[in-house]
């Protein structure tokens, strides 16, 4: 099955597949596809970056892992998100509306705010549904919990989709994603940086941890919004109505081998190559009369030098 919203094609083998299903549901069709893929590749980066700025170094450096933790913390990401997402698109808009209007923008707009609101709802459903688990009988368990893990599985590459395109804010405007997730990474470390939770680490450490995220998302963020403005003309500030089309990037031109460039242009002139020849007269035609050898004749050989024979006389 597939409609107007799925990117993908879903059938009854790959619904048992998360992976397929989060690609299908939380990257659907109308968002625009990567204009250039060094772009491509600066979004994937600010999003491993952001992941392994959060949760690697506690992981990794503690040797703790608290899975109640975790799920905590989606929820309160989902808060921030849900927050956070509209309310920065309505500031961008008020900086907008000098050169262009809302109703423009109302289709792109309203989609993206039906996609954050289905993952937000997907995500706090798993979440719920995990504690839930927990407090079953066996059989209970066994049954809600791999239900659940495969919707932990789905909702957590779902959430790799919609960092990239940040719930298609591409689709308003290619620099709302880095945009917006600059300003998430910044207000779910913001607590922390108040509070001074260095989470048990030192205080090397701790700010690593605390700043990691932030930092490294908006250097990538900055460096994938100014790709974006000297290639292609887009610019966070433009109402989208008047930005250029991005037209596809080019592969790049290498310079020939040894210096050698091969002649350019039509190496054919100009007409048509299988017209006839013009007449030359018949190939074959008979020869005139008389003596092919006679004397006075072209076809003559030429006399001996030393006689009459060939050996002279």
């Amino acid at each position: 099955m597939r409609g107007n919203w799925m990117s993908d094609r879903l059938t009854l083998r790959s619904i048992l597949q998360p992976k397929q299903v989060a690609q299908a549901l939380y990257h659907p069709a109308w968002i625009p596809e990567s204009v250039d893929p060094s772009v491509d590749r600066l979004k994937k980066a600010r999003i491993i970056a952001g992941a392994v700025a959060a949760f690697g170094v506690y992981t990794f450096v503690q040797r703790k892992f608290d899975f109640e933790e975790v799920l905590e913390n989606m929820l309160t990401a989902c808060a921030v998100v849900l927050l956070i997402t509209p309310l920065t698109v309505a500031v961008m808009l008020f900086v907008w509306r000098r050169t262009g209007t809302v109703r423009q923008l109302r289709v792109p707009l309203v989609n993206s705010l039906k996609l954050l609101l289905f993952f937000i709802g997907s995500a706090v459903g798993t979440v719920s549904l995990l504690l839930w688990s927990t407090s079953l009988p066996a059989a209970g368990i066994v049954v809600l919990g791999m239900i659940a893990l495969w919707l932990l599985g789905m909702v957590a590459y779902g959430a790799v989709q919609v960092s990239g395109n940040f719930f298609g804010t591409a689709a308003v405007h290619r620099c709302l994603p880095p945009l917006l997730a600059t300003v998430t990474t910044w207000l779910m470390a913001l607590p922390d940086l108040l509070t001074g939770d260095l989470h048990g680490l030192s205080f090397t450490l701790g700010i690593v941890f605390i700043l990691g995220a932030p930092v490294t998302v908006t250097a990538i963020a900055a460096l994938e919004m100014n790709r974006l403005r000297r290639r292609y003309g887009i610019r966070l500030g433009a109402h989208p109505a008047t930005l250029p089309a991005p037209r596809p990037a080019q592969p790049p031109a290498y310079p020939p081998p040894n210096g050698f460039v091969p002649p350019q242009g039509n190496p054919y002139p100009p007409g048509n190559p299988y017209a006839p020849y013009p007449p030359q007269g018949h190939p074959y035609a008979p020869n005139p009369p008389g003596n092919p050898y006679g004397p006075g004749t072209p076809q003559n050989p030429p006399p001996y030098p030393y006689g009459q024979g060939p050996y002279g006389s």
